[in-house]
């Protein structure tokens, strides 16, 4: 078995998404403190952190789209560990859209088929070329709502992508949003490593999020497993 990490690490004011709140991240309490107050037997050292749910490499839940969608504690966990791939997008320049076409061409690229019932992962370069750089947060290309629906019709579950949001900043990328509510599917965001998919093949996608009381989205460990 081998496990490939696809998760950005998280540290104190990770960059995160403008006009959310930052992610921060501290001791609590030190070992010195804890050893003191246990009366010299034992020092456990405690941290805290505190961020959006949509921090990090991150889930976003159905309710993120809209009030009537599903919130991520009841977010099946069928659809948490599915079969993946990964396409090769890194083509497309910063802003730029992603459609039918492009994506058509870069799954004709691999010789697989859009697993139904499963994830496909898209390697724009983004996070390799930015990350964690101001352009992280403006500079990407992403999905626009065709892109979006030709997920649907392949007949997955999501999708994810290597950026802060599914689709190019703006209008695009609201639209994605509301139709991704409207076609009963999510997407996965600020994933990275993705690099190191290209060319091996399907894997199994795992992506756990927590389990937030009602919470919109949630970070998450995502992993690409080969040989499961």
């Amino acid at each position: 078995m081998r496990i490939v990490d696809l998760s950005r690490e998280l540290y104190h004011r990770t960059p995160s998404y403008p006009g959310q709140p930052p992610i921060i991240h501290g001791i609590w309490k030190t070992h010195d403190e804890a050893f003191a107050e246990s009366g010299n037997i034992q020092g456990n050292q405690v941290m805290y952190f505190s961020m959006p749910d949509h921090g990090g490499t991150h889930m976003d839940a159905p309710r993120h789209f809209g009030k009537e969608g599903t919130p991520i504690d009841k977010y099946p966990l069928e659809k948490c560990i599915v079969p993946g791939i990964c396409l090769d997008l890194r083509h497309i320049p910063p802003r730029g859209e992603i459609g039918p076409a492009e994506l058509d061409a870069a799954l004709a690229k691999t010789g697989l088929e859009a697993p139904k019932g499963g994830t496909v992962l898209l390697c724009t370069g983004h996070h390799e070329r930015t990350f964690p750089t101001p352009a992280y947060a403006t500079e990407n290309s992403g999905v626009n709502v065709a892109g979006t629906e030709w997920f649907a019709k392949k007949g997955c579950v999501h999708f994810g992508i290597d950026s802060m949001r599914p689709g190019p900043e703006g209008k695009v990328n609201s639209l994605v949003h509301k139709v991704c509510l409207e076609l009963d599917i999510t997407h996965m965001e600020s994933l990275c490593n993705l690099e190191a998919l290209i060319g091996q093949g399907q894997f199994t996608y795992i992506g756990l999020p927590l389990k937030w009381r009602e919470g919109t989205g949630s970070p998450i460990r995502a992993v690409a497993v080969f040989g499961m």
